[in-house]
């Protein structure tokens, strides 16, 4: 059945309180948010995050790059912490790790997790495979608001990180004037667009349910995944067809 797209009305100020969230708060700099990813702390999408939120923010970020660990987390050995600077922590273990040491030790007043800009996009079944997405997911389960952004590439096309930076100040704009029910966190893909095209527009939507590509061609004794992205089903209203579309795919997603 085809998803159905919804625009939801934004609601007053004091509805917030569900999780504390004030957009006054935010760009003023005395809400404590945490940044955190999938790519590595060295990545230029969790820049470009810092940008969209004026640089008042705190990273926690993995050491190394984890695209596509999921909700791995670490208990059977050391996590080792470096300190960069008053307000960065390269951490050695996976997103849901980053979030789980910024809420009991790092940042413990933490009010709101942002894990992106991932490059690459997180849509539909992907929240089950990507890190940037269960960065959120650990949060909304200690009732901490969550939002990843994924920037969705075409091919293997350059990502002009400050436009990005630029969507995602306005999206999260939109998202800290809306309710977020406890257990929830929001997923955003934002599109990729040719230099040039007028901005997207958000839209708010359903998450695809249907698979990835699963092909591999042998080659001796080893499988090679094959799969392409941009060829995955694109049921219409979903959060991949809108992406896919040109516009910013905006899924509210629950525990």
């Amino acid at each position: 059945m085809n998803a159905v797209v919804r625009e939801e009305k934004s609601l007053t100020q004091h509805m917030l309180g569900l999780l504390g969230l004030d957009l006054v708060q935010v760009w003023s700099g005395s809400m404590i948010l945490v940044l955190t990813n999938d790519d590595g702390i060295d990545a230029p999408g969790i820049r470009a995050l810092w940008k969209a939120v004026n640089g008042r923010a705190v990273i926690v970020a993995p050491r190394d790059h984890l695209s596509g660990c999921g909700h791995q987390v670490t208990t059977t050995r050391p996590i080792h912490v470096q300190q960069r600077s008053s307000v960065e922590y390269a951490v050695a273990g996976t997103p849901a790790d980053c979030v789980r040491l910024a809420i009991a030790h790092l940042c413990p007043d933490v009010q709101l997790v942002l894990s992106g800009i991932n490059a690459g996009g997180n849509l539909g079944v992907d929240a089950y495979i990507s890190g940037t997405v269960a960065a959120v997911r650990e949060a909304a389960m200690h009732q901490i608001g969550g939002i990843a952004i994924s920037h969705y590439r075409r091919g293997k096309r350059d990502v002009d990180w400050d436009v990005a930076a630029r969507w995602t100040s306005n999206v999260l704009s939109n998202l800290l004037n809306r309710s977020t029910i406890p257990g929830t966190f929001w997923n955003v893909n934002l599109p990729h667009l040719e230099p040039g095209e007028p901005d997207p527009k958000v839209v708010f939507c359903e998450p695809s349910t249907n698979s990835l590509p699963i092909n591999y061609r042998l080659d001796g004794e080893a499988f090679y995944y094959t799969g392409e992205y941009a060829k995955r089903d694109r049921t219409p209203g979903t959060d991949v067809d809108i992406c896919f579309s040109g516009h910013i795919a905006v899924t509210q997603l629950r525990l």
